[in-house]
């Protein structure tokens, strides 16, 4: 089987001093990519900089063969964001896959959590991914090639509870995936999301006793996949956890259509419309999900 290699690719990859970053960026590098490792090494709640994480790596990489840059800006600020893209035309004249891994963590009830700890975690994992998006995708566009790899998870799917913070961005990003993704397709950009689950320093106070093996380097082939030229698929979210591969879908049940409605009629309906166990789910890409939606919701509509 021939190996997929990076050869003549530049890579950003955003929290990529330690961690699944950290795994990332080897993994991409020991295939030939050109790689930024981007990450201030500020601690698991985002505060202090500290460069050792990114410039060991760097010269990890580099003892290895392969070529690295560090870049400390953060991805919280647009400055940051444009800074860590400049890095890679600045040191490699191109950008060619962005991976956006760049977490924090700062746990809270939602009738307890301070406005300045939901907006430091929002704007790392949230905005920090658009931040670094906006000045990364022109340039793709341009060269019409471009591979981005956002980082969702399981708790902006579902939630869990005193992370009100963190589900919101990761659920923040999947509209973010879907946009890039239909923007663009025509442009050759292509744009998925890995849902990692990993035991890194972000599980900082769980017991994961009783976990299985689940170390970052399991997750790496599959953001490999998904960064590189042969990757198939746009608009996606992929489960990556303790070696289970699935791809993770929004789905709508068929529902019930009546000409006008009521409180109780909703009421008395309420079973038929949640139904998913008799109905064929309504499962639609992003690149014609909207279309999709609408078209057959009005052919129920016409059908009466």
């Amino acid at each position: 089987m021939t190996e997929r290699r990076f050869d003549g690719r530049v890579a950003v990859i955003t929290g990529a001093g330690r961690g699944l970053g950290r795994e990332y960026a080897l993994l991409l590098a020991s295939r030939g990519a050109k790689v930024v490792i981007n990450d201030p090494g500020s601690a698991i709640r985002g505060e202090g900089v500290d460069a050792n994480p990114a410039q060991t790596l760097v010269l990890e990489i580099q003892t290895a063969g392969g070529e690295a840059v560090a870049c400390l800006e953060s991805v919280a600020t647009p400055q940051g964001g444009e800074a860590i893209v400049q890095t890679a035309i600045d040191a490699y004249g191109q950008i060619d896959i962005l991976i956006h891994n760049a977490g924090n963590v700062r746990y809270g009830a939602l009738d307890e959590i301070s406005h300045e700890d939901f907006k430091a975690v929002v704007d790392v994992h949230l905005m920090g991914a658009f931040n670094v998006v906006r000045p990364a995708f022109p340039i793709m566009a341009k060269a019409g090639y471009g591979r981005v790899v956002l980082t969702s998870s399981v708790g902006g799917l579902y939630g869990s509870a005193n992370t009100v913070n963190y589900g919101v961005s990761k659920a923040g990003i999947i509209g973010l995936n879907n946009i890039v993704a239909i923007e663009g397709a025509p442009k050759g950009v292509r744009s998925n999301i890995i849902l990692p689950g990993a035991v890194t320093r972000m599980a900082e106070g769980l017991d994961t006793s009783v976990y299985p093996p689940m170390g970052p380097e399991m997750v790496a082939p599959v953001v490999g996949w998904l960064a590189h030229e042969s990757c198939s698929v746009n608009g996606e979210m992929y489960v990556s956890v303790a070696g289970r591969v699935a791809r993770a879908l929004i789905a709508e049940t068929q529902g019930v259509y009546r000409p006008s409605w009521s409180i109780d009629d909703v009421a008395d309906q309420i079973d038929a419309i949640r139904d998913a166990d008799t109905q064929a789910l309504w499962i639609f890409p992003s690149a014609s999900g909207y279309a999709g939606h609408l078209q057959r919701s009005f052919e129920m509509a016409r059908k009466g």
